[in-house]
């Protein structure tokens, strides 16, 4: 069931499925909560309050905000884990992976661990040679046209190549509900925001995270030309012992949407571990 969080600037919808521990589920760009939907019954299954959140301007809630940065989504989701009695364990997406940084470094005790997938939780450059992958420069295209035009099908075509491979087995139905909510009006303009947003107020806050922290890296990510040294790039930008990296072989950008049982297995061994240090 759909609940909604007014916050200042607008409001959040949110679902609440199981008890126990809390863990918060955010999601990337131009998505919703659905993102999740094959991760949140194996989470709720071991044992755990799973929130799972749509993104200022995303999925079921509002589209009109005055910023979409990692430092605004990161306060969005600060907001939902004090509502619902925090604190909680932190999973983000994308652009997400970076408002959790950002969540963990600013209220460290609403936030017991956080799990980034698929991160862009640094400053990003391009190299001549990175232009040379194939599958990075066939991503960039796609999302740049996306974002500069405005443009749904380019959205989509993005999609099919961050899910190299293996599709779900709805795939079908998840890109249209995708085409359907980013049709909807200012859907695509939150979208856009969240593109130009620049990373570089997460990365700046990765050497104050003091939780331990697991990067999860598809090997097959089309937004980076080398994903583990993208993921390992954080890890090693975090305080010492913080963060550990895990990669999964023939995943993109969505490994939580590929290989669901992957990423729920990695993130209970990474929380199990964290329950067992402290």
């Amino acid at each position: 069931m759909t609940e909604y969080l007014a916050v200042d600037g607008g409001t959040l919808a949110y679902e609440v499925t199981g008890s126990g521990p809390l863990v918060v589920l955010a999601h990337g760009m131009g998505d919703s909560r659905a993102a999740y939907r094959a991760v949140i019954p194996s989470l709720v299954s071991a044992g755990y309050r799973v929130a799972a959140v749509d993104l200022r301007g995303c999925g079921e809630s509002g589209v009109d905000w005055p910023d979409w940065s990692r430092t605004a989504v990161a306060g969005d989701l600060l907001a939902v884990i004090r509502h619902l009695g925090g604190p909680a364990v932190l999973v983000g997406h994308s652009l997400s992976g970076g408002a959790a940084t950002i969540a963990a470094a600013q209220e460290p005790s609403l936030v017991t661990a956080v799990v980034e997938l698929a991160p862009f939780t640094r400053k990003q450059s391009i190299r001549l040679g990175d232009l040379r992958v194939g599958r990075y420069r066939r991503g960039m295209l796609r999302l740049l046209g996306a974002g500069v035009f405005g443009s749904v099908p380019l959205w989509r075509s993005y999609l099919d190549e961050a899910y190299p491979g293996a599709k779900p087995a709805d795939w079908a139905e998840r890109l249209g509900r995708i085409d359907t909510l980013m049709r909807e009006p200012g859907r695509m303009k939150a979208m856009q925001g969240m593109g130009r947003s620049a990373p570089t107020d997460a990365g700046a806050q990765l050497g104050n995270v003091r939780c331990p922290v697991l990067i999860v890296m598809g090997t097959l990510d089309p937004d980076w030309a080398d994903p583990h040294a993208e993921g390992s790039a954080i890890v090693d930008a975090l305080p010492p012992g913080t963060g550990h990296l895990e990669m999964i072989k023939g995943a993109g950008h969505y490994p939580h949407d590929q290989f669901p049982d992957q990423v729920v297995s990695l993130v209970l061994a990474f929380l199990r571990a964290d329950a067992a240090r402290a």
